[in-house]
């Protein structure tokens, strides 16, 4: 006999398992179904085991610093990369065996393997032994993720040229490596593997690191990896990649040519909607992308699609929020998602981004009014050690709605929750300018920078003409 389910969801990554949980914490008879691990990427192949490698080569960065605090380091610095990916492992065991305890706390039943629709409501599962089965559902929610883009005609031996996807389980690390693309996954990729030692090249095509976030984020970013000696090479493309002496060539647009070991393509991601079955439910795609309106319904009466397989924000923490939008209006309690969603690099420093860039809010043609401080102003950032980056605050120039806060700086990506509640809340500039911040902490230079977009930064001395003019030209 067929099961049926008020809602069954497609991926248990971090849409669909939060999506499943929800419907389950509602009261829903709730299926999910996973053709791989629990956790989907950002569990296995992305955010965790990512920022396990990074914190230990973190370390390694402030060890390299301990003179400068007084403390003394005798003998030679290493690290052993065996334990530091058994290490990563064990972070992530953990977490997929929290994921199914989740489950089996809220009665969500878990069915291992492929789905795809058979029909309206209807979802056939290829177990891995090759069985198959059939489920119904009233309401099914695809959660299906991405996966790492690939560059046509270049070499496909992944030994070679790697996606994150292999990069982050490398069982040795090569001594010289490429990454194309200075994206998020690019910099902390960059940032990681420059600490254990391997000589890195990034080349980005568009003229800045981090090109789709506030411009002076990539500029900065730049400068502290130029210092640190990772070389960069930006508004230049990769003409040609081929095989050399067990390695690889790329020669780069004006005429360079880096050999390297192995090769991270870090271009993005693309959808990954295929074979499920979609043609028999009449629901169509934009470049792979599932298209949905503000609560994640598809063009489909019943059928719900969250997290990077609608396009709308590629981000682990925008799918589980995707997810819950979903279920509760799966279940009669939906409202348009609208929420601010806020964006983090694990670089060191950190980068926490939320709301409209200046170029944004150009192309937008609103008005705005921009205010900075320097985190190493603070007496906590001189403190710790850790007077790197700035805090930007954009604001409407002529009603003070708050518009975005930009910060690079130690912590960034938890300094940067206060300002996207705020924005989440609607509060002003100046209500964010009179909020009253722990002394000292790093997330001052919100509080200054918010000031200082009213001109009335305490801790900076007051605006000059020369600044005025500098915040035009940012703009």
């Amino acid at each position: 006999m067929t099961e049926h389910y008020q809602i069954a969801v497609l991926g248990a990554g971090p849409g669909g398992y939060v999506a499943a949980l929800k419907a389950g914490q509602l009261g829903a008879k709730t299926a999910i179904v996973e053709k791989h691990y629990l956790g989907g990427t950002c569990l296995n192949y992305g955010c965790i085991p990512s920022k396990a490698l990074l914190a230990s080569a973190e370390l390694m960065h402030k060890i390299r610093r301990a003179d400068s605090f007084g403390v003394k380091f005798s003998g030679q610095l290493s690290f052993d990369w065996p334990a530091i990916q058994q290490r990563k492992d064990k972070v992530v065991a953990k977490l997929r065996g929290g994921v199914k305890s989740l489950f089996a706390a809220r009665k969500v039943a878990l069915y291992a393997g492929q789905a795809a629709f058979a029909g309206a409501g209807k979802i056939q599962i290829t177990a891995p032994d090759g069985n198959k089965s059939l489920i119904t559902a009233d309401k099914i929610i695809i959660a299906t993720g991405s996966v790492p883009s690939r560059i046509p005609g270049w070499p496909t031996d992944a030994n070679l040229v790697c996606t994150s996807d292999e990069a982050l389980h490398w069982k040795q690390l090569p001594k010289k490596l490429l990454i194309v693309g200075g994206g998020v996954i690019g910099c902390e990729f960059a940032c990681m593997m420059h600490e254990y030692g391997v000589e890195t090249t990034i080349v980005e095509m568009m003229d800045t690191l981090l090109p789709e976030m506030e411009r002076q984020l990539g500029l900065t970013m730049a400068d502290v990896f130029a210092k640190r000696g990772i070389k960069i090479f930006t508004a230049v493309k990769v003409e040609e990649m081929k095989t050399v002496d067990g390695g690889l060539k790329a020669v780069l647009s004006g005429g360079n040519t880096i050999e390297v070991d192995k090769v991270l393509i870090a271009t993005g991601r693309r959808p990954a909607t295929q074979d499920l079955g979609l043609e028999s439910i009449g629901l169509q795609t934009d470049r792979g992308f599932i298209r949905v309106n503000d609560r994640m319904q598809t063009a489909v009466n019943n059928v719900y699609c969250i997290g990077d397989a609608n396009g709308r924000c590629l981000l682990a923490h925008a799918a589980s929020a995707h997810g819950i939008a979903a279920v509760e209006d799966a279940l009669g309690h939906g409202k348009d998602f609208t929420l601010p969603i806020p964006g983090a690099v694990y670089t060191f420093p950190e980068i926490g981004s939320v709301g409209l860039t200046t170029k944004q809010a150009t192309q937008k043609n609103i008005p705005v009014k921009v205010g900075q401080f320097p985190i190493g102003y603070l007496g906590k950032a001189m403190a710790v050690g850790e007077e790197e980056g700035f805090v930007k605050v954009i604001r409407h120039r002529e009603n003070e709605t708050l518009l975005g806060v930009h910060i690079l700086g130690h912590n960034a990506t938890e300094i940067i929750e206060s300002a996207t509640a705020m924005l989440g809340l609607k509060a002003s500039a100046r209500d964010l300018a009179e909020m009253v911040f722990a002394h000292p902490t790093i997330g001052e230079a919100v509080k200054e920078a918010a000031e200082d977009s009213f001109d009335q930064a305490m801790h900076l001395p007051p605006r000059t003409v020369a600044k005025l003019a500098a915040d035009a030209e940012e703009v």
